[in-house]
């Protein structure tokens, strides 16, 4: 029996609107006033970019943070399904949910973010094969169509046994229109079934193109970036920081989805995915540190500067020290400090993100320095608490987790 078998909704075993659920639901609705702000009084009434700060916090943590965190999706599906490490299906759902999500809110970013937002769609009439942001917003749309795809067997099995039960009084085109849904559903997940091997295969190929091409993205800035970040090896160092941080963000979701839902937690799971971790993130910080020693760029870490104390904090929080405490099998097996090391590795992920494209970036002619404003703060805090309340819907109504907790019993 698959473990998949096992996921179950989580309505009826807990309540939905708990006290952190409402404090989610109230950032959303201040994000979203700002978001009318902007699309009636432009970027400048809500944010500080500028000619000379283009992009700040939106890009930094909205997008490129967004992406690489989501890539616990395509790292679990690909030891599952890829490498036939079956035992981890569990948590294949829930990880491909936290990708699924994060894709969809980094396109809604974007939206906010870009100037000119009603010209998104132009990437896919006006090719322009030459440049790498084609490259990447092309991956990411068919990436986030695959990941639609993937999720659909957790629709498909929600309405297994049909629509009948509670339409029984509703009039009969509301029957008609669900009956042709579930039809549709199940032709679907019949056929999607046999091919869902192609679909997994593709979504790891389009994660390790985009993934590293949002790192090729400031290439062609040599000038305007710090040495400790500026490398031909960008896109390498993304590709990889976000392979290492893709179970850690497993544990981190596992960990507040359990404690939230009162569920037990997948320890013995847990616990062997972040021994692979040691390996990925061991070669993500030998390949960082390696290139700066390499680059004879290292002096200017120490050199007192603001790059250099931003580089130092995010090779030791994001790094360094959650490598050394995955070492010790005491913090792999237990719950508590297992989070702090996965938090540390998220938190230098984000770090990473935001000094890559706001700390190492200068601008040539900096008319006035960046700092982001109260309403892209809001507007980011916002995305955040949307992202985690349709997270939070979705495993309540969907069977996506395993229930295995102290309200199943």
């Amino acid at each position: 029996m698959s473990a998949h078998s096992h996921a179950a909704p989580l309505q009826g075993r807990a309540r939905f609107w708990s006290p952190g659920a409402l404090v989610m639901a109230a950032l959303a609705v201040i994000g979203f006033l700002f978001v009318l702000g902007r699309y009636t009084g432009g970027l400048g009434a809500v944010s500080h970019l500028s000619q000379s700060h283009p992009w700040g916090l939106w890009i930094g943590v909205d997008v490129a943070s967004g992406v690489a965190l989501a890539a616990g999706g395509f790292t679990t599906a690909a030891l599952a399904h890829i490498f036939g490490r079956h035992a981890y299906e569990p948590v294949v759902r829930p990880a491909l949910l936290t990708a699924l999500l994060g894709y969809v809110f980094v396109s809604l970013a974007l939206l906010v973010d870009i100037g000119r937002s009603w010209a998104i769609w132009k990437p896919m009439v006006f090719w322009n094969p030459n440049s790498v942001l084609f490259e990447v917003a092309m991956c990411v749309m068919i990436y986030t169509a695959v990941l639609h795809a993937e999720f659909l067997p957790v629709v498909a099995e929600r309405f297994q046994k049909g629509f009948g039960a509670s339409l029984a009084n509703r009039s009969w085109p509301v029957v008609a229109v669900a009956e042709l849904l579930e039809g549709l559903l199940a032709f679907l997940n019949r056929n999607l079934s046999k091919v869902m091997w192609l679909f997994i295969i593709a979504g790891v190929v389009l994660s390790c193109m985009h993934q590293s091409g949002l790192g090729s993205l400031l290439l062609i800035a040599p000038t305007k970036m710090s040495p400790l970040w500026y490398t031909p090896i960008l896109p390498l160092l993304f590709l990889t920081s976000a392979i290492a941080v893709g179970f850690p963000i497993v544990v981190f979701e596992n960990t507040l989805v359990s404690a939230s839902f009162e569920l037990e937690d997948e320890m013995d799971i847990l616990s062997r995915m972040v021994r692979i971790t040691i390996v990925l993130l061991g070669i993500y910080g030998a390949l960082k540190i390696g290139d700066v020693i390499y680059r004879g760029a290292w002096p200017l870490i120490f050199d007192g500067s603001t790059q250099g104390r931003a580089f130092m904090v995010e090779v030791l929080v994001g790094v360094v020290i959650p490598w050394l405490m995955l070492l010790f099998p005491a913090v792999r097996n237990h719950r508590t400090p297992l989070f702090i090391a996965a938090c540390l590795i998220v938190g230098g992920v984000v770090i990473n993100r935001i000094n890559v494209f706001l700390v190492a970036y200068q601008p040539p002619y900096p008319v006035q320095s960046y700092f982001p404003s109260v309403g892209e703060m809001a507007i980011t805090a916002g995305f955040i608490a949307t992202l985690m309340l349709a997270y939070r819907f979705t495993v309540y109504f969907f069977p996506v987790l395993s229930p295995a907790g102290k309200e199943a019993n």
